[in-house]
């Protein structure tokens, strides 16, 4: 019997260091709902849950895009469909000024009409969401994932041929009103057109979104697997982790006492 170094104290209190590191970890877990509280914890996890989130990031960037460029289209379609109404009073009038039982001054009074609806629609042209132009030519390019590909929204045009034709006519005259009507119908058949591209784009957008929904819904349970901690298993093992610690204090405390049995010899 030695007491100048006594092994079973040692091996207690190593034992009861290794508890005490457990607990703290275990509790560190518990209360931050992660399983990774230090990079030691789970390196190739750590790393592989910092790229999940960079996707769930640009995923998220990209729904909102997404979702912009839907609200975008659906400005667009709800001033094409007024201009669309505009455009039928137009041909309205330009028939019944092509009635041979009207003045010239009441088509004149037509035309009032007919001039004003077609100012309404060359304004319409003007128009813009968030500062961009709802009529223009140029396609718009929406980015549609986190890796920055694109979808090219077709433009809608007021100032084409067909509705300049239209918004230009006069039906101050039968033979004016007959011309204005060809050119009116021309610029509806157009508009028909117009409102059928913005409607596909606005139907691929929409299924994009969708699938953003998806894909980010996915890499987040992915990201959940990998990080966030199960409550139940931890508090499990947090309560293990106490006996073990509040043993160990016990056992180093007992065999810190074993010494004391050399006194008797001494006696």
């Amino acid at each position: 019997m030695v007491i100048n170094t006594n092994i079973a104290a040692l091996t207690s209190a190593n034992n009861l260091n290794n508890s005490t590191n457990m607990l703290n970890e275990s509790l560190a877990r518990l209360s931050s709902g992660s399983k990774i509280v230090n990079p030691s914890d789970d390196p190739a996890g750590l790393a592989e849950s910092i790229s999940l989130n960079a996707q769930i990031g640009q995923t998220t960037a990209a729904t909102s895009n997404v979702g912009n460029a839907v609200s975008f289209a659906q400005t667009q379609d709800g001033y094409l469909q007024q201009i669309g109404s505009a455009l039928d009073q137009m041909s309205t009038l330009a028939v019944e000024a092509q009635d041979g039982t009207k003045t010239n001054s009441e088509r004149a009074d037509y035309q009032k009409e007919f001039a004003t609806l077609a100012g309404y629609i060359t304004n319409t042209g003007q128009a813009s969401f968030n500062g961009v132009s709802l009529f223009s030519a140029a396609a718009l390019s929406v980015t549609t994932d986190g890796t920055g590909s694109t979808y090219s929204m077709a433009g809608v045009d007021l100032t084409a041929a067909a509705y300049t034709g239209a918004t230009g006519a006069d039906i101050s005259t039968t033979t004016g009103a007959v011309s204005a009507l060809t050119a009116v119908t021309s610029a509806i058949t157009q508009l028909a057109t117009d409102r059928a591209t913005v409607g596909a784009s606005e139907e691929r957008l929409n299924y994009t979104n969708q699938e953003l929904g998806v894909l980010s819904t996915n890499l987040s349970a992915a990201n959940s697997q990998i990080t966030d901690v199960n409550v139940a298993q931890e508090s499990t093992n947090y309560a293990k982790y106490q006996i073990l610690v509040q043993s160990g204090t016990s056992m180093l405390a007992q065999a810190n006492q074993n010494p004391q049995s050399v006194l008797k010899l001494l006696q």
